[in-house]
């Protein structure tokens, strides 16, 4: 259990954190050091990115938050959340994401950083940070969404399905739950099969390309989750929704 990397042409990395992939502090940096790793072997060709269990990423553990005195927990919980969505937009290699059950919070943050995203049927996305007292990752579903709906999606906390992100053109393709891992890793088959220089080249160009430096927006919007906690927002909301989980 936790974050595994399985070294290859199409290197894995799996989330696996029950009860949801709710992700502690260190495992949003163990995820981080597993998507370098996998970048920096010279035999890598593509990640592909899931999760093992209920969903995807379910993003921060607010449990841990809340049992830390002080700011320590949030502090990191921000910095570990900059690492690995910036470690699956550096990485220079395509990433693949293979979706399933829930991708929340800190899941958009690794979905809409990903190259590809290839989903179950079962799959939704959503940011629930407002309904936490919190904010972040609008960034990232930015990518996945029109802008008109990610500030509905913002504001009011409704998610989307898999298949709402198919007809935008941000999910690749929708598949039954039991063949969403063969899905995946027949694309990642597909870009495997290209060269590989020609493959890492086309991942630095087309970042370079990109009008919006995500992790510099984001940093920008984790302030605002600083202000929101300095506020005694974020206190009340989380402690709200660990009382009720």
């Amino acid at each position: 259990m936790g974050i595994t990397l399985r070294a290859g042409p199409i290197a894995e990395v799996v989330m696996d954190v029950p009860p949801v992939n709710a992700l502690a502090v260190r495992h949003w940096h163990d995820l981080a050091d597993a998507l370098h790793d996998a970048g920096r072997d010279p035999v890598t060709r593509v990640v592909v990115l899931r999760a093992e269990g209920r969903g995807f990423n379910a993003g921060v553990d607010i449990k841990e938050m809340q049992s830390a005195d002080g700011h320590q927990a949030l502090v990191g919980a921000n910095r570990g959340c900059h690492a690995a969505f910036a470690a699956v937009y550096d990485c220079p290699v395509p990433v693949v994401a293979a979706v399933h059950g829930f991708c929340l919070g800190g899941g958009i943050g690794l979905a809409g950083n990903a190259d590809v995203v290839v989903a179950s049927d079962d799959a939704y996305f959503g940011l629930p940070e407002v309904d936490r007292g919190a904010l972040g990752a609008a960034t990232h579903l930015a990518r996945l969404v029109p802008a008109h709906l990610m500030r509905a999606m913002v504001y009011t906390c409704r998610n989307v399905t898999a298949a709402e992100l198919l007809a935008f053109g941000s999910v690749l393709d929708v598949v039954p739950r039991q063949a969403l891992t063969d899905a995946a890793m027949e694309v990642a088959g597909r870009i495997a099969d290209k060269d590989p220089c020609v493959i890492r080249l086309a991942k630095e160009s087309l970042n370079g390309i990109d009008p919006v430096d995500v992790k510099r927006s984001y940093r920008f919007e984790q302030g605002f989750t600083f202000e929101l906690n300095l506020l005694g927002k974020g206190d009340e909301h989380r402690h709200r929704f660990v009382a009720g989980s």
